[in-house]
């Protein structure tokens, strides 16, 4: 893998708006990422940054009243905004899955999960009877299930929530994908579970050369996991780089916040530090930089021009015009 390389995914100025009686609101503004074969990604930021909207739109799976209003999703040299339905369909499940927020709402609570994995195996991989009973032991196995013969027969209900997030995994890679999203994979869970999911994405990653775009608040999972972070601000990318680069000396006054604001950096008598004010309400978006209602580095010349990602560093970009300033 190197950066000269067509990347597997690419996302050029990606607009999404949801329109409202009461206003439309542009959740993404102009969104560009780029991802490698056989790279894990994290995307990181607070609720309401455009994180999970951003996996939405490129599986194509954005919901009325959100639809895209401008940019190309290009996978595999095939831009994704300029195909059929049926050519999409074919194309998620197949080449890109997804894991979704939560594990056990996205497993249907009255079908046994053999049911489920089986009904995937026959939609994706054609398979049936004893053939996908085999491949859904082998699945499960794969995602380290001790016993999956025992696992086919519950319902969600009846087992815990990491063994339901293995089964998730265990669904995504049924049709043996080349990109997996994982939305918030450890969310909900213990730390030594959390510990074990990383485990398992990571020999994915290595096994299976699994591309991989890990969704995420938790900056412990990015450190441990992802090689590159690209960090997500009201519907924009506002840093880019890699997780080494951005942990030891990040640009962009936002990251620097959400670093900060780690447990791990809790002081004195153990109080977090804390970013002033919240995301914006995104039908009144702030003019020029969207942060700088928020930032403490803020000048007049934030709130007019709205800086676009700029080199920082080698493989390192970030969207402030004062970067240089407050490094």
């Amino acid at each position: 893998m190197t950066p000269t390389q067509e990347p597997l995914l690419r996302l050029d100025g990606v607009h999404v708006t949801f329109d409202a009686p009461s206003g439309s609101a542009h959740i993404l503004d102009g969104v560009n990422l780029s991802i490698q074969s056989g790279e894990i990604l994290g995307i990181v930021g607070e609720s309401g940054s455009g994180k999970s909207v951003t996996a939405m739109s490129i599986i194509q799976l954005l919901q009325k009243p959100g639809r895209i209003s401008g940019g190309r999703i290009v996978y595999k040299g095939t831009d994704l905004m300029q195909i059929s339905k049926e050519e999409m369909r074919k194309i998620r499940g197949n080449e890109i899955s997804m894991i979704f927020q939560n594990p056990r709402s996205a497993l249907n609570p009255v079908f046994k999960i053999g049911r489920v994995i089986n009904e995937v195996l026959k939609i994706h991989e054609g398979l049936s009877g004893a053939k996908a009973h085999k491949r859904a032991i082998e699945l499960l196995s794969n995602v380290g299930l001790a016993d999956p013969e025992s696992v086919l027969t519950r319902y969600p209900h009846q087992v815990s929530g990491g063994m339901a997030q293995r089964v998730m995994i265990a669904l995504a890679l049924a049709s043996r994908p080349s990109l997996l999203i994982a939305d918030e994979p450890t969310t909900a869970l213990d730390v030594t579970i959390q510990y074990q999911i990383i485990q398992l994405l990571k020999r994915l990653q290595k096994e299976a050369d699994l591309t991989q775009i890990v969704i995420t608040h938790n900056l412990g999972v990015v450190a441990e996991l992802c090689e590159r972070v690209v960090v997500m601000y009201a519907g924009t990318v506002v840093e880019e780089g890699r997780t080494i680069d951005i942990f030891d000396s990040p640009k962009h006054p936002y990251t620097r916040g959400l670093l900060a604001a780690r447990a791990a950096h809790a002081s004195g008598e153990g109080k977090l530090q804390t970013i002033p004010g919240q995301v914006p309400d995104l039908r009144e978006r702030p003019t020029g930089c969207p942060f700088h209602p928020r930032c403490a580095f803020a000048t007049k010349a934030c709130s007019k021009d709205a800086p676009s990602l700029m080199s920082v560093g080698e493989n390192h970009k970030a969207a402030c015009l004062r970067w240089e300033e407050i490094s």
